[in-house]
């Protein structure tokens, strides 16, 4: 059993940044992939970055790619997600979850086990 607590959304001017924190407890979290998704209003969820359990690979959606970047110290059992240059349509809430195995269905959530319940992020014009 994994649980997972997102931090560090808050309100941004477009063109600021922000940090999110996912914190893993739980025996096993080093062992799980992690991913990031959002949600914006009235949108359906939609996958933004997902890194292996070691930190060794990870990838983008083609919409943030190069803006956000993705890290995460299993020391502190923590993923997160460095988000430069913001955009008001990056507004949204932003829910780690976490998965068992590796590869490039994780864009998917349903491949996801456990989930955070998100952190709300807003970006004004």
């Amino acid at each position: 059993q994994v649980q997972l607590a997102e931090s560090g959304g808050g309100l941004v001017q477009a063109g600021g940044s922000l940090r999110l924190s996912c914190a893993a407890s739980g025996s096993t979290a080093s062992n799980y992939a992690v991913g990031w998704f959002r949600q914006g209003p009235g949108m359906e969820r939609e996958f933004v970055a997902a890194i292996k359990s070691r930190g060794d690979n990870e990838f983008y959606a083609e919409s943030i790619q190069g803006r956000f970047t993705i890290s995460r110290d299993n020391v502190k059992n923590t993923v997160y997600l460095q988000m430069n240059s913001l955009k008001p349509e990056d507004t949204a809430i932003y829910s780690c979850a976490a998965a068992a195995r590796w590869g490039p269905f994780l864009l998917h959530d349903y491949e996801y086990t456990y989930w955070g319940r998100g952190t709300q992020v807003t970006v004004s014009s």
